[in-house]
């Protein structure tokens, strides 16, 4: 008999009939139900369930419980309306390679701070290579362009460099994620 006993920084103790402990443990792989659940909802995040379960093949309520644990796993995290950013006045897409002065980590998290709470900011990696982050910035044009890189980002302390390029013209977005691989993908149950 194998006794598993885990002790988290509060050490409070958590065992294998602990609920906290059952959350962590991986349940079954995604299957091709759930592939197609996915795929239909990236094409149409507003389709009724009625309408989901017809397209993945399964009546409505069995449907819906998975569905319901895509979501408590975390694997669909939410659901929003995709905009056209050039009729809102957003016709510029740059894109900002920044360099830090040092690496610590408190500095690194401050900056990510920072650039998380700019508006114009859509987008933010941390990257390996010559840049330590990537941004996309979305903003009217290169004048407001011009101001938020001047007057804002450059002014960010620890930012050493920054390097921007520019978006001529738009190929892809907002493509679905590709989903081939999830037979191979093990879920973890997130619940608390």
């Amino acid at each position: 008999m194998l006794f598993l006993l885990l002790i988290p920084a509060n050490n409070a103790i958590i065992g294998p009939h602990s609920p906290r402990f059952r959350s962590l443990m991986p349940t079954e792989p995604l299957d091709a139900i759930d592939q197609r659940i996915l795929e239909n909802l990236q094409k149409n995040g507003r389709l009724t369930n009625l309408e989901l379960a017809e397209r993945v093949g399964l009546s409505p309520s069995p449907c819906l419980r998975r569905l319901r644990r895509l979501e408590e796993e975390g694997i669909i995290v939410g659901y929003a309306a995709r905009i056209d950013q050039r009729k809102i006045g957003l016709g510029l897409t740059a894109f900002v390679s920044l360099s830090f002065e040092k690496k610590t980590n408190t500095q690194a998290e401050q900056i990510r701070k920072t650039i998380a709470a700019m508006p114009e900011v859509i987008g933010c990696y941390i990257t390996s290579g010559e840049h330590d982050v990537l941004l996309q910035v979305v903003v009217a044009d290169l004048d407001e362009y011009r101001r938020f890189s001047l007057d804002r980002l450059i002014k960010v302390p620890g930012i050493k460099d920054i390097h921007s390029s520019f978006a001529l013209e738009t190929v892809k977005e907002y493509a679905p994620l590709p989903l081939n691989q999830l037979g191979n993908v093990q879920r973890t149950n997130t619940k608390n």
